[in-house]
C-alpha cells in the first residue's frame, strides 16, 4: 500500500493532532532503542511510498525537514533493555517520545502489532511506516536520530564498526568482541552477547 493520509483522516487529522511513533533498533547488540512521535501539518508531503526504501542521504535530508515540525524523541538505555526486555524497553521509548511532544495528540498511530500501556488513544498499525506518513516520518526522525548516536559512540568504541553497521550483528562487529570483549554499550542480555560473557 503506498502512503496516504486515510489513517490520519480517520482520527479528525487535520483539525485533531494525530501523531505517528515508530522505533529504530530493536535488533542490534549494542546502543538504545530509540522512537520518534511527530505530527505532520495538512499538505506536508514526505515524497515516498515507504520510509524503508529511502536511501541514507535521503533520510539524512529528510530530517532536516521534519525536526522543524512538532515532535518527541525517547529512549531506552542498554540497562533499560537489559531489565525488562526490548519489548517492554521500545514501549518506554516510545511512551518518553510522545512524551516530550508537543502539542499533546488526540490519538496516536504506533507501528507494529503491539501498543505501550498508556492512556493515549491509540491504533497499532502492522507496516504502518508503509502505510501512514506521520509513522513514516517518525521511522525516519528515529532512524536518523540513532545512527548518528551510534557513529559518536564509534568514536570512543572504533573495534566495533558501529559507524557502519550501527550496533547489529554484522562481521566487523563480531570481530571486534572476539578482540576486545564487551563494551558498556552492549545488551548484556542478548545472546551472542551472553555467551561472550560465559552466561550460556
Amino acid at each position: 500500500m503506498a502512503l496516504n493520509w486515510q489513517l490520519e483522516r480517520e482520527q479528525g487529522w487535520p483539525n485533531r493532532p494525530v501523531c505517528g511513533v515508530d522505533e529504530a533498533g530493536r535488533g542490534p547488540w549494542a546502543g538504545p532503542v530509540t522512537a520518534a512521535a511527530i505530527i505532520l501539518p495538512a499538505g506536508f508531503d514526505l515524497g515516498v511510498d515507504d520510509s524503508k526504501k529511502l536511501t541514507e542521504k535521503t533520510r539524512e535530508r529528510l530530517f532536516e525537514e521534519l525536526v522543524h515540525l512538532p515532535h518527541g524523541i525517547g529512549f531506552a538505555s542498554v540497562e533499560e533493555i537489559d531489565a525488562m526486555n526490548i519489548l517492554q524497553a521500545t514501549f518506554l521509548a516510545m511512551q518518553r517520545a510522545v512524551e516530550a511532544l508537543a502539542p499533546n495528540p488526540a490519538y496516536v498511530l504506533v507501528d507494529g502489532n503491539h501498543l505501550p500501556a498508556w492512556d493515549y488513544p491509540s491504533q497499532a498499525i502492522i507496516g504502518g511506516d508503509g502505510r501512514s506518513p506521520s509513522i513514516a516520518a517518525a521511522s525516519i526522525l528515529a532512524k536518523v536520530t540513532r545512527d548518528r548516536l551510534m557513529r559518536q559512540l564509534h568514536e570512543a568504541f572504533p573495534y566495533y564498526g558501529w559507524a557502519s553497521n550501527k550496533g547489529y550483528g554484522a562481521k566487523a562487529h563480531s570481530e571486534g568482541l572476539a578482540q576486545h570483549g564487551v563494551s558498556p554499550h552492549h545488551r548484556k542480555s542478548y545472546a551472542p552477547i551472553r555467551k561472550i560473557l560465559g552466561q550460556e
